[in-house]
């Protein structure tokens, strides 16, 4: 993507679009968003019609862009997004997408459409209304009058794309509406930027978390899901890359880089954006291996413990949990309503949004189906549902730490120590749920697992030094490795009978057939 002060900045030039459209080839680019305007700033329409029909004769789609933010009376604050109750702001956004909607066909909505505006007129227009649901109103409302209906007056075969952002426990409470919005939006893509888990700014998301949101948000897209998008910041090339093969296992159809001026900043500079242009050398020598790992995972269902969170639905102090479980070796489903035909269930505060999940949650444990509960959610039951709740197949997710207090990303000390668990602890939380699947794995923290059709197996090592996994699989009578990323890594595969034991480099993926 380029954004609106891209385009200003740097193609402008014959030269600047020769660099771009270069740089964009040895990058395996085969698409460009060219943003109309971001951050108060419109760029110019002869500008944006030469670089649109430059990249178009070099065999590029290219595409419209817009970011919604300092538009109108500008709220401030996080992104500086706007005060949708505001006449000036409706006006001004209905400027800018028929602006965008003559120059292309297809214009994507960066994640900052939404608000967190409680200014008086706000405060009268909600209303009773709860602040999440004035705000899902308002703005599926701007999206119908102000965004959609007017790019299509001016051009018929206009298709706008609604991009989510990566923090999906908060959507609902600043107005984005999972259930309205993919109705209305023509494609919808998300956000995959988990950055470096360990960068104190830009982190403390786990990697796991961009699989995990990408099947989500394919489960409330009904089809529509396009893609998912990533960023530099905060990561170091081999975050970088983990970033991109998190949004392929997550079977998003495409991958977009932002943005080309911190990948490629000119001149090159510290801050945010310093590791760019060593994030993109990591990105082109892993490129074939990425592409590769995309055939592997096409057309393939995805297996593994059900989860579900519910459209709407609060997390509570289960904040953003599923991206933590998934970093100890859970392979996961996603969707929005309870997996009633999962072989084992992780059931999370967000169960409590949806009135059929305390009698489906009672059928499944009687059935014999492992499930486990978070404490949250154990502690919201009634005394009489926990009581029918206890069996053997039911356990509660035991937090080694109890701290409440809320860290980075409003997520709880408590479960980012479930990073700390020994390996043995690890295998026993996993192993009942990894049962039902046919399947053991005995692996320490930061290994996750991804299960595809009936005999793809990925495994991916997010320490900073080698494992030993030890992989069982009911029935199997071989295990070839299919690919490995990066393309240098040396795993070693050890099999004998149903088992295999196996070396995973640091920072690498394997990916197996099962027979």
């Amino acid at each position: 993507l380029f954004t609106a002060q891209n385009v200003r900045d740097r193609l402008t030039t014959d030269a600047g679009l020769d660099e771009a459209v270069t740089w964009c080839k040895s990058t395996g680019i085969t698409k460009v968003y060219i943003e109309v305007f971001r951050g108060g700033y419109q760029a110019e329409k002869e500008t944006l019609a030469r670089a649109r029909d430059r990249f178009r004769r070099e065999g590029f789609i290219a595409c419209g862009a817009v970011t919604t933010t300092g538009v109108g009376k500008r709220k401030g604050g996080y992104g500086n997004v706007s005060c949708y109750t505001e006449k000036a702001t409706a006006e001004q956004l209905e400027q800018i997408f028929r602006y965008a909607a003559g120059l292309f066909d297809v214009t994507m909505i960066d994640d900052f459409y939404f608000t967190q505006c409680e200014c008086d007129d706000c405060k009268k227009a909600k209303g009773d209304r709860s602040w999440s649901e004035f705000r899902m109103a308002l703005m599926s409302q701007m999206a119908r009058d102000r965004i959609i209906a007017p790019a299509r007056a001016v051009n018929p075969n206009a298709k706008i794309i609604l991009k989510y952002p990566e923090w999906y426990d908060r959507f609902h409470e600043q107005g984005y509406d999972i259930v309205a919005e993919p109705a209305m939006f023509d494609i919808t893509w998300i956000g995959t930027e988990t950055r470096d888990p360990d960068n104190q700014r830009w982190g403390k998301k786990p990697q796991f978390g961009a699989y995990w949101l990408s099947l989500w948000t394919a489960a409330f897209s009904d089809g529509k899901l396009g893609g998912g998008w990533y960023d530099p910041y905060g990561t170091t090339p081999k975050t970088y890359v983990e970033q991109g093969r998190q949004t392929i296992l997550g079977l998003c159809r495409e991958s977009m880089l932002f943005c080309y001026g911190s990948l490629n900043p000119s001149p090159r500079r510290g801050g945010q954006d310093e590791t760019g242009p060593d994030d993109v050398e990591a990105l082109r020598r892993e490129l074939p291996q990425h592409i590769a790992l995309a055939e592997f995972v096409r057309g393939e269902s995805v297996r593994g413990v059900g989860t579900y969170k519910p459209a709407h639905s609060p997390a509570g102090d289960d904040m953003y949990v599923f991206n933590f479980l998934g970093m100890l070796g859970i392979p996961m489903t996603a969707g929005l309503q309870f997996p009633a035909k999962a072989p084992s269930l992780i059931l999370t505060r967000h169960a409590l949004a949806d009135p059929k999940s305390e009698s489906e949650a009672v059928k499944a444990a009687k059935r014999g189906v492992p499930i486990l509960l978070t404490p949250v959610l154990n502690e919201a039951l009634s005394p009489e549902l926990r009581k029918q709740l206890t069996a053997k197949n039911v356990r509660v997710l035991d937090l080694k730490s109890k701290d409440r207090k809320r860290s980075v990303y409003g997520v709880l000390d408590s479960v980012r120590d479930l990073m700390n668990l020994s390996r043995e602890e690890a295998d026993a939380l996993r192993q009942p749920l990894l049962e039902p699947l046919g399947i053991t794995l005995s692996a320490p923290t930061r290994v996750s697992l991804y299960l595809y059709g009936s005999k793809k197996i990925v495994l991916e090592n997010f320490n900073d030094e080698s494992i030993e996994a030890v992989l069982r699989v009911r029935g199997a009578r071989s295990y070839r490795q299919a690919l490995v990323l990066p393309p240098d890594a040396e795993p070693k595969i050890e099999a004998r009978n149903d088992q295999a034991r196996i070396t995973i480099p640091p920072r690498s993926v394997v990916a197996l057939t099962v027979e």
